[in-house]
């Protein structure tokens, strides 16, 4: 089956919204339930359970036998952008239009399931099986809104599978690496907003070529895998002190199909094959584990995500049917990140032989500039206030429970401007506010 254009989906892409306040980027920080209890500081550094293989899969020789892991994360952002939409054309006199486009709770809740397994060959030997997501959007306008012409539905849903495997060298050194295989499905759309109706009332000359409130502008969608590696390390000090690395490659997309919309189909009924190459950033972890007391231990993360790759979006199309224009490319959307830096602090207390309690806190810069910040990924920089425990069920079940609140911080201003038919000057102007409420539970089994 012919896969078909994920395009700008990519750009507003996983969370592109609701991650603006979860992590970086489109980037999804959300992988366990025991770690969101201490704002997944240590990471890297911990064997809690079978989910530990996800950031480093060193981690793996610190599980015993068989074991498995499974739960989800529930996300409930508030993203709200707070702005207008002023329309400039000679043909409408000197003062520019400006219309209120506020944009209120645009992106959609969220679950985030995982499901991991290890399995301990020999003294030396464990590997192990990962299925999670690292990257996820859902945010959709009403298609006549003001802001429309901006972006008005953009969705994307990735499933990462990780087999791994890691190796005990000696008692105080363990290594491991990984594969990242990725499958990603998206849609991404822009619409003519309902603004438009007034533009023809003034220019009733012009009513004829002008489109109508809520036609499709462009659209795209479509799914694509992907594979990248990982590695990573541990050093365990002595009984009471870890460390642990790990690095994750980039993972490089073409992601190619058909696009569709008013502007590259004049609204004709024809399909335009096309591509986008893209590459999902690189990201790596330094994490330490420190047990100060029998019942009490302190942990902590810094994170690097590669954001910077992330420049610009060029669709291709190498197909006899071009867009409008007879365009070999377009330039989709300009992004220009930068790379993004994590910082996180957490503690775990075992109270009794059946309960222990989890708490954490995070800053999270972001990847966006000023400048370049869009509609489609409102990022900013962040900070998590985690809280958790994990009762022991049973010798063999235990069961996590973690909720966490992120607020945005800082100012996130938006300016985009866009062109419409040559005619008329588009200027969104806003700022970002956002928080989001994270919930999740995990069940973790011995075997």
């Amino acid at each position: 089956m012919k896969k078909k254009l994920l395009t700008v989906a990519v750009s507003a892409m996983l969370l592109g919204a609701t991650t603006q306040v979860s992590a970086a980027g489109f980037q999804l920080a959300e992988y366990s339930s025991t770690g969101l209890g201490r704002a997944f500081a240590g990471e890297a550094a911990m064997a809690d359970n079978a989910g530990a293989q996800t950031k480093n899969p060193a981690m793996l020789t610190y599980l015993e036998g068989r074991q498995l892991s499974a739960g989800a994360i529930y996300i409930m952002p508030n993203v709200d952008v707070l702005g207008e939409t002023s329309i400039s054309s000679p043909l409408l006199g000197a003062d520019p239009i400006v219309i209120p486009s506020n944009a209120i709770d645009f992106a959609g809740d969220a679950l985030i399931p995982n499901f991991y397994y290890s399995n301990q060959l020999n003294d030396n030997w464990t590997w192990g099986l990962a299925f999670h997501s690292n990257y996820g959007l859902a945010t959709e306008l009403d298609a006549t809104h003001s802001a429309a012409i901006f972006g008005d539905d953009t969705a994307i849903t990735t499933v990462e599978f990780n087999p791994n495997i890691g190796y005990k060298i000696n008692d105080a050194v363990s290594i491991g690496a990984g594969l990242r295989i990725v499958y990603g499905e998206g849609n991404v759309g822009a619409s003519m907003p309902g603004w438009i109706d007034g533009i023809k009332a003034q220019l009733p000359d012009l009513a004829p070529i002008l489109p109508a409130a809520g036609t499709s502008l462009k659209y795209m969608e479509g799914d694509d895998i992907a594979i990248g590696w990982k590695i990573g390390s541990s050093w365990q000090i002595n009984d009471k002190h870890r460390l642990g690395f790990a690095y994750h490659s980039g993972v490089e997309l073409e992601l190619d199909g058909h696009a569709s919309g008013l502007l590259y189909d004049g609204g004709q009924n024809v399909s335009i094959e096309g591509y986008l190459p893209i590459e999902i950033p690189a990201f790596a972890e330094l994490a330490s584990h420190h047990q100060l007391t029998e019942n009490w231990a302190m942990h902590a993360s810094v994170n690097w995500t590669q954001w910077s790759v992330f420049d610009e979006l060029v669709a291709h199309f190498p197909g006899e049917i071009k867009p409008i224009g007879d365009l070999e490319s377009d330039l989709v959307k300009e992004e220009h990140f930068k790379d993004n830096w994590r910082f996180a602090l957490g503690t775990t207390y075992q109270l009794n032989d059946k309960w222990l309690v989890r708490g954490g806190m995070a800053l999270d810069n972001g990847a966006a500039q000023d400048e370049y910040r869009s509609t489609t990924i409102p990022d900013s920089d962040r900070l998590w206030f985690s809280a958790g425990a994990g009762y022991q069920a049973s010798k063999n079940l235990t069961v996590d429970f973690a909720i966490t609140y992120i607020k945005g911080i800082g100012d996130a201003p938006i300016d985009e401007t866009q062109d419409l038919l040559g005619l008329a000057s588009v200027n969104y102007s806003g700022d970002v506010e956002a928080d989001v409420w994270l919930a999740g539970v995990q069940f973790s089994y011995k075997m």
